[in-house]
């Protein structure tokens, strides 16, 4: 789906199986669905009347009817999951890619705070005239049940749009965050935005960040609003000069204007130099001095000059500075092997708070006789 020019491909194409760490890094890893599923999406219902504090979980999955959603819901903080309803789109047969799920904290339009939406790229397996575009799902009853929103951008050549991000930001609008690829071949692929009052009607499509020469690739956004007001987006950028596809961070005080697209932002490494490459996501967790910690899962766990390190697949970073300075590591609660550039080992993998804060919930994916969703949970303190 996704086209790498990669400085490292040689070096990243090797499968990376990961060392042991010690049996208090690893939770007791479960299955999260049957069969297939991968880029899984965690939320906490923190304003829904139905399940409010309950925990959501969503990936992508398909069957002879083509790519569909599970909803997942859990009732004891990450102990345990069961299904608690199914999004099936009828473009998933054309092929479905990396969802994602959001919990309105306030009203927007005749949507109320608690409404959560879903939105995915749809149809990307159309063939030569395929159209992909980011397709909206509602649910008002805590993921109980869903009704087709709106389309909010729909790709205008053969190239792609991927990896939907909602946020509202301090005025109340919302927008959609996404990796565009329909403005090559100036740029191979930019992150452009979207805003609605109504979550039905979108607006045009704005420049996030593009960056030159053409070959180089930001993506996969995802923000949070900090204690602060402020919002934090964290996004990778691919193919920037000797880099491969490192995670990087902007910081905007109102969530609407982030500044000069070209500027890349800063760069997220350890002390040491080490760093995540590839298919980063952020989640916020309480703790440290300014009332915040920023934990990080990434695909590939690498050292300054991009090797994989012994703790590939078992490594979470975070940071108690707003995202400033360097990161320092955490154990993964889930341990994932074979690691390597491929859409599913440890494929943007998905973190939560649980335990008030005391433990972090994971779900991330393994080729394992196809590719599976694993979930659990561990300390989020060193």
């Amino acid at each position: 789906m996704r086209r790498f020019r990669l400085l490292f491909a040689l070096l990243l194409s090797l499968s990376v199986s990961a060392a042991t760490l010690s049996p208090a890094g690893a939770a007791e890893r479960k299955q999260l669905i049957p069969g297939f599923g991968n880029y899984a999406r965690l939320i906490r219902l923190d304003h829904s009347p139905v399940g409010r504090g309950h925990i959501l979980a969503s990936l992508s999955s398909e069957d002879a009817n083509g790519k569909f959603t599970p909803i997942m819901e859990s009732t004891d903080e990450g102990t345990t999951f069961h299904k608690l309803s199914e999004i099936r789109d009828p473009d998933g047969r054309s092929g479905m890619c990396c969802g994602t799920l959001y919990e309105l904290p306030q009203r927007v339009g005749h949507l109320r705070a608690g409404t959560v939406l879903w939105a995915a790229s749809y149809r990307h397996d159309a063939g030569p005239q395929r159209r992909i575009g980011i397709k909206i799902w509602a649910s008002r009853d805590g993921g109980r049940s869903w009704n087709f929103l709106s389309e909010a951008a729909r790709s205008h050549n053969h190239d792609g749009i991927w990896e939907p991000e909602f946020t509202i930001d301090a005025g109340g609008t919302l927008w959609m965050h996404y990796a565009d690829e329909t403005q090559a071949p100036q740029y191979a692929q930019v992150l452009n935005r979207v805003a609605s009052t109504d979550g039905v009607n979108w607006g045009t499509k704005q420049l996030t960040m593009a960056i030159p020469p053409h070959r180089v690739r930001p993506g996969m956004p995802i923000i949070r609003r900090l204690p602060d007001g402020r919002y934090y987006f964290a996004y990778e950028i691919c193919n920037y000069g000797d880099r491969y596809c490192d995670p990087y961070y902007k910081i905007s005080a109102d969530g609407a204007n982030w500044g000069d697209p070209a500027d890349p932002g800063t760069r997220v490494v350890t002390a040491n130099g080490n760093y995540f490459q590839h298919a980063q996501t952020i989640t916020l967790f309480p703790g440290g001095p300014r009332g915040v910690r920023i934990v990080m899962v990434g695909q590939i766990y690498t050292n300054a000059q991009g090797a994989p390190q012994s703790g590939n697949g078992q490594v979470l970073l975070a940071n108690d500075n707003l995202g400033a300075g360097t990161w320092y590591e955490l154990p993964a609660p889930v341990h994932i092997t074979g690691i390597h550039n491929n859409f599913c080992p440890n494929y943007s993998s998905t973190l939560l708070p649980v335990d008030n804060g005391k433990n972090v919930l994971e779900i991330a994916t393994e080729n394992n006789d196809g590719c599976k969703a694993y979930f659990g949970k561990g300390p989020a303190f060193p």
